[in-house]
């Protein structure tokens, strides 16, 4: 198993692991319309029944440090985690390649909610998981994502999006949403400005019974969660944590 970055290594360490417990991660080997994938799942292993768990979507890199090291802090805090793959098996591009790979998703965006769907799935079907107790969460790219699975009324108690594209849909399928959204968003993110973010709130006012709250967060640029690079904003980071640890507590209640 590839060992986290430095930056990864110091921000996992300030979720201690609980007395008692082991965690363990492996890579999960699983598949969507022929296409070879691979996940990567942590839990604690000494827990003895069935637990909450939470699917993470990667940004446009691909599943990498930050979604491992995601998916390990919320194992400490007792979920069962999976980073879904959203590329294929060894799919894990760099640079301007990163982009092209995304965009490809954000042009078939059926495809993209399908293959949410797969990881779900994999997910769902864990001995060690309650399939009642299911959550979805995104980075970039994968906060995209996470939104477009909730629009297919997937049966997540939950979706959170951590710096995602907030797509607007015409005609409008949120009516068909059935999880709580969380939108954790920037406020300096060019990416996702404030008409995008009100156009976003207007679509959601429009399907009265979904449950949503939107939060931006003062200086944050996009992709403020990353740690190692020059957009990392530790404050907003531990705040948007916070705040979907919180949440979590909630739709799982």
């Amino acid at each position: 198993m590839p060992s986290l970055s430095p930056a990864h290594e110091a921000l996992l360490a300030q979720v201690p692991i609980r007395p008692h417990s082991v965690i363990d991660a492996e890579v999960i080997a699983y598949e969507h319309e022929g296409l070879a994938l691979e996940g990567y799942l942590a839990r604690d292993v000494q827990a003895d029944e069935r637990k909450p768990a939470v699917l993470i979507l990667h940004d446009w890199h691909g599943v990498g440090d930050n979604v491992r090291m995601r998916a390990q802090m919320l194992a400490r805090l007792g979920y069962v985690a999976f980073a879904a793959d959203l590329y294929g098996a060894g799919v894990r591009p760099t640079g301007d390649d990163a982009s092209a790979e995304a965009t490809k998703y954000y042009r078939d965006l059926p495809l993209l909610r399908s293959r949410v769907s797969a990881g779900f799935t994999t997910l769902l079907q864990h001995p060690a998981v309650d399939p009642a107790r299911l959550a979805v969460i995104g980075y970039c790219f994968g906060g995209t994502a996470a939104l477009e699975f909730a629009r297919t009324g997937a049966p997540a108690r939950g979706v959170v999006s951590f710096h995602g594209g907030l797509v607007t849909h015409d005609p409008s399928d949120a009516g068909a949403i059935a999880a709580s959204l969380l939108v954790l968003t920037g406020a300096s993110d060019p990416v996702v400005p404030d008409d995008a973010v009100v156009a976003f709130e207007n679509e959601l006012r429009a399907a009265p019974h979904v449950d949503w709250q939107v939060t931006s967060y003062s200086g944050a640029p996009h992709a403020f969660t990353i740690p190692g690079t020059d957009r990392y904003r530790p404050v907003a980071d531990a705040r948007s944590w916070r705040a979907m640890v919180c949440f979590l507590d909630e739709v799982f209640a």
